[in-house]
This record gives structure tokens, sequence and C-alpha cells, in this order.
């Protein structure tokens, strides 16, 4: 590492100027901040989040469409401009970039019952599951059918092995697995009739703790076998594992009424359109999925009432001449998680073509009892932005004060709802994390940047306790003001906030070399290198960001290069890993006709085309030390430019991921080359 004493000091002064020097409010901002401190309000948001989170949210259900009707009926009430419902066609086969568009499915009635032989004749004696009572019981896309049947436990089923001894054919089988993951062997060729799921959550460091968790299951959207699956509690599956091991016999009745029809993605959308004549046409996108079963509280109940009323506070405060209108066009989006999303970029590619950055939402309220820590993630390293830096100023308010406030300092701005908690915030600043569809604005299709605002980890989601109780209208309105103050900050920028923009890049730049510093300690020589050059080529490249939005002037990018050039001499500007490979290394090109993300909901387009019959390409279970495999596989292809190289591709994965072989990423775009998603370039 080379460095001086000189240096090390110059960057410390530097640091230590700009702490002293910086106001408390970011980006000047005050007048913003007291009045959405004042007017957003935790309780209306939870209050809304109450009712839509007693809907089974499921894509293209009658539920779906009454929560959408419930916003929309809100949106009129709160006067946002251009209310519309966007009706995209989907019945199984219309394809939208990469996503297949999936029907509508809907459920009438289910109910599962244990029987017992009485007077001669089999009786229900237990209800064990019961759709209209807990929807989720009923795992999606499941297909009508009613039997009668003994139990057997198949454990995961994913394997020969787990039906070695046992005979199924006629039975409802009992496993650990997600029900899509055992149909080929249970149902399709061992002849089980239904399947009983006990799938546990996420892993987190909760994991199988709440015995009575009921999990969310899945059947395929495509599959030609149409069956049903009940999801049950880990309680009530060992009771049924303890009681077969004891070779008592155990007698289910089921019935679903249930189906898929042809229907549509219903998006619904509203602006408060911007001032400027020639900036409105540009757009910042609010948005959040609205689709999920019940209850589905903070996942994601949450993220859509919170832009909910981060659209009602902004136009009621530009409405009071409270603040001004933004130059560019705010619009709000609710729809189905990432499919809606997908289809929605491709069916109207104008949304597309205006949206310039975007504010995902997704599980933004989680109480304590979550155990959630809450974060404001960034775009990829193939995405470098300057609006990173903009969330991270305004979530870094909200911690320090926040924390100050729990603390028992006085604070001016503690954005705090009365009905709720008072704990510091202690959000996660500028990581990149998968997840929602903000990952469909950021992915090379489309290339929009993001701010990411959500919980990880969640102990309930995705199960049947991720109630309104768990959410906490404090959280519900310090969220709602990171989404607000970025995204009017954002909208409303012009070329007198170049300054204001740099000195917060310098801050947020400090803290991330804090942190890249301590993760090069982990780091061979040459990969430490090779994570400093990256580093340092993604911090100027997310500089040069903001000039199509706001005129820079020299003094100042002079300025800030030299700030740059200071830091890179403390700590290293390291240089690009050299690998040794017996060819020239090839580059390719994307296929601009197809767009949107290999991995959407419901639906992978790479492993569609690709063939089950072939071998998993190796990066898709491969793990860095700060990625998993389907974020390397997400990242390879969003780097795929025209203009990258292979190897390029694969020491910026390496930088932003960790360590991956350069024969790893070959692989994958070779086989991506195969199903025509990329071209090698000639």
């Amino acid at each position: 590492m080379k460095h001086s004493i000189k240096t090390l000091a110059y960057s410390i002064f530097l640091f230590t100027s700009l702490i002293a020097n910086s106001q408390n409010i970011p980006l000047g901002q005050e007048k913003l901040v007291q009045h959405l401190d004042q007017e957003l309000s935790g309780e209306s948001t939870k209050r809304n989040l109450e009712y839509i989170s007693r809907l089974h949210r499921m894509r293209g259900s009658d539920d779906y469409n009454e929560a959408i009707d419930f916003i929309k009926r809100k949106l009129e009430e709160y006067q946002l401009q251009s209310i519309e419902v966007i009706k995209i066609p989907a019945d199984g086969k219309i394809m939208y970039g990469t996503q297949k568009s999936r029907p509508a499915w809907n459920v009438d009635f289910a109910e599962l019952w244990e029987m017992e032989m009485k007077d001669g004749d089999w009786r229900q004696k237990t209800k064990i599951a019961d759709w209209e009572s807990i929807p989720i019981v009923v795992a999606q896309d499941s297909h009508s059918g009613e039997v009668t049947a003994e139990l057997t436990d198949i454990g995961a089923g994913t394997s020969e092995a787990d039906y070695e001894g046992k005979n199924v054919n006629g039975k409802l089988v009992l496993t650990s697995s997600q029900p899509g993951g055992v149909v080929p062997l249970a149902i399709e060729k061992y002849g089980a009739v239904g399947i009983i799921s006990y799938a546990q959550n996420q892993v987190t460091a909760w994991w199988k703790e709440n015995e009575n968790l009921i999990r969310w299951g899945h059947l395929g959207t495509f599959s030609e076998t149409k069956t049903f699956a009940f999801m049950v509690s880990l309680k009530q599956a060992r009771n049924f594992q303890q009681r077969l091991k004891n070779e008592e016999s155990i007698r289910l009745h089921a019935k679903v009424v249930a189906g898929q029809s042809p229907g549509s993605y219903d998006i619904l959308t509203a602006v408060i359109e911007g001032s400027d004549p020639k900036l409105k046409n540009e757009e910042i996108a609010y948005t959040c999925h609205l689709d999920h079963p019940r209850p589905g509280a903070n996942d994601n109940a949450s993220g859509c009432m919170a832009i909910l009323e981060v659209a009602r506070a902004l136009n009621k405060l530009i409405a009071e001449n409270k603040i001004e209108k933004p130059k560019r066009t705010l619009r709000f989006i609710w729809s189905p998680e990432i499919e809606g999303t997908t289809a929605l970029l491709n069916f109207k590619p104008e949304y597309a073509e205006k949206t310039k950055f975007n504010i995902h939402m997704d599980m933004v309220g989680g109480g304590p009892e979550t155990k959630a820590i809450f974060h404001v993630s960034k775009s990829p390293m193939s995405l470098p932005s300057f609006i990173t830096d903009i969330g991270s100023a305004f979530g870094s308010f909200v911690n320090r004060s926040s924390n100050a406030y729990a603390s028992g300092v006085s604070v001016p701005y503690p954005i705090v709802s009365k009905e709720g908690g008072k704990e510091a915030l202690h959000a996660v600043m500028g990581e990149f994390h998968m997840g929602s569809d903000f990952q469909v604005f950021n992915e090379g299709s489309f290339k929009i940047p993001s701010i990411y605002l959500h919980d990880w980890p969640d102990r309930y989601i995705h199960t049947n306790y991720d109630e309104a109780g768990n959410i906490d209208p404090t959280k519900l309105k310090r969220s709602g003001f990171i989404g607000a103050a970025s995204g009017y900050y954002i909208a409303s920028m012009g070329s007198e906030s170049a300054a204001q923009i740099i000195e917060v890049m310098k801050r947020q730049l400090l803290t991330r070399t804090s942190v890249l510093l301590d993760y090069c300690q982990t780091l061979s020589e040459k990969e430490q290198a090779n994570t400093k050059y990256y580093f340092w080529k993604n911090e100027i490249a997310a500089f040069h960001s903001l000039k199509p939005f706001v005129s820079v002037s020299s003094e100042v990018e002079l300025n800030y290069i030299r700030f740059i050039t200071n830091l890179k001499h403390t700590i290293g500007e390291g240089e690009k890993y050299t690998l040794a490979t017996r060819k020239a290394p090839g580059i390719y090109e994307r296929n601009a006709k197809i767009k949107g993300p290999m991995s959407v909901f419901g639906y992978d387009y790479f492993f569609d085309k690709y063939g089950a019959d072939k071998e998993v390409p190796a990066i898709y279970s491969f793990t860095g030390a700060r990625g998993t495999g389907y974020e390397y596989a997400y990242e390879a292809l969003n780097l795929v430019n025209g203009e990258n190289d292979v190897i390029e591709i694969r020491n910026i994965l390496s930088a932003e991921f960790g360590d991956i072989p350069l024969d790893v990423v070959e692989n994958y775009l070779r086989a991506l080359s195969g199903v025509n998603v990329v071209t090698l370039k000639k």
C-alpha cells in the first residue's frame, strides 16, 4: 500500500473539516425537512396498511383488484394527477421481455380435515387448514381437487432416496420442501394425489424458532401437472410425524376449489407533474409491489402505503405553497412484484425511457418484534450513480436525529409518530441487495438507478405472522421521510445543487473508503489491488453520472478530482487483476430485443430456454465473500455492453462480490449466448 504520513494527515484533515462544517440538515433542505416532519403521518399510513393487509392480494385476484380500487380512491381523495389503471393482458402465453405473463389465480374454497371412523363411517374430526380463515394455507397456483386419502411422510421428497420403501400412490404426501419441488417425483412419477408442506421460512437467526409459522407456498404456474398443496406449521407437521412414527394411520380429506384464468397485470399509477416545461418529461418513479398473500403487512403493504403517504404529503405541501412544485415529475406505481414491473417497462417502453431514477419501497415498517434491520440500498456496480449518496444523506440524517432523540437529546426533527416507537433507526447505508422490483429498473436493459428502502432480516416474512400489529408507525414515517425527501430533492435539483451534492458525495465517499479498507484486509494482495482499482473507477463514474442533470463548473469538478486523487494516494490506486488466458477474451453484446432480468417472478427466462437436460452453469451455485450465485449471474449480464471483455466482467464481479474464477464467468456468458440473450462480438 503506497501512502505517506503527509497524505494520510491531509485526508484526516479533510475528513474532520467536512464533518465540522457539515450542516446537520442534509443538502441545505431544512424547509423540506421541517414540512415533511410535520406532514407525514405514520398513523395514517398504518391505518391504510391495516385495510389492505386484510386482503389476499394474489396477482389478478379479486382481492388484488379490491386493493387497487382502495388506493385509487385514496389518490382521488388526495387529488393526485393522471390517475390510471394500466391493464396488461396476462394469459400464460404472452411474453413481455423476459417475463412470461402469468394468468390470474383465484381460490373460492379450500379446507383440509382429519377424518375419523365413527359408527362405521368416516367423518370429519379436526379442521387442519381453512382458506377462509388463513388464506396462506393454500399454496399459490393450486388447482381444484377433492380427495380422501392417507398421509405419508416423504421428508424432502426431492430425491429418489426419499421414496425408497414407501408407497405414495393415491396418498397425500407430507414434505419439508416447497410444493413445486416435489411435484415431479411425488405427483408425476409415484402417483400422490396432493401435497401437505411445512416448508420453512428464509434462513435467519430465528429460523425454525417459531413452530407456529405457516409459510407461503408455491406450485409451478406453468406446470402441466395440475395439483393442489396445503401449507401447515412446523408444529402440525411434527404432530403428524410423531403419530406416523408410532405407526398410526392418518386419514385426511382435502377439498380445493381454485384455478387460473386469463387476466391482466393491473398496474395503478398517478403523478405529481413537474413544473419545468423541459424537465417535466423526466420522471422519478416511486414503486412498490402490491401483490402478496394475506396479511403481508410488512411485505409489502408497508411499502405500498408508504408511497401513498409520500404522494399525499408532497401533493398537499405543494398545494399549500409550503414547498415548490418540483421541476421533474414524480410518478407513483403499484404493481405485482417484479413480473408486473418487467411487463410494464416492455409493454409501455416510454415508461422506461422517461424514468430517470427509481425509489423502491419493499418492507419499510417492521417494528422491534420483526427483528428487522432497515437498509437504504444502492444500485449495483454496473450502474454507478450519485443518487446513492442522496438517499444515504437523508438516511444518515434520520440515523443521527433518531439516535439523539432516543438518547434523551432535544432535536428539532426526531421524525416520530405519536402512536409509534421512539427507538433509533440504525439504518444501513449504501449496500447493494437483490430482491425486488428495483432490480428490474437497475437491469442492463433499462439502466435506471435506484434507491432501495427495505427491511432485512424480518423473521415473519412470507408467513401468517406478517401482521399489522408488528408494524411501527414511526418506522413508516421515517422510511416515508427518506423516500419523500430523496425523490423530491432529485426531482427539484438544478445546476445550483451541484456544490451541495458533491459535498455530500465527499462525505459518503469517506465512509465507503473506511468500509473498503476493512474489507481489503480479508483479500489477497492481487484481489485487494483489483478491488481498489474498480472502487475508484466506480466512484468517478458516479460523479460523472451527475453531469447530465446539473451543470458542474470546472472549479467544482477540479476540486472533487483533487479530493479523490488525495484519497487514492493515501490508500492505494489499485490495479486490474491480470489473468493468463490461452486466447483473446471475448466481448459480448446484449440482445436489445430481450429486455429484463433472467429470473423474474414465477418464471425463469434463462432456464426455460436453456433446457432442463443441460448442466446448470456453475455461477448459480457460486458463493463469494459478498455475493451469492444469483447476484453474480444478474450482474454478469448487466456488465455485457459491447465494450467489457470477459476478463473485465470477471474483475468487476470479483471487486463487487468476491473472487470468482474466469471460467465460471466465461461458461455463463457462453450459456447466455446459447439462448440468444447475448452474442459474441465480431
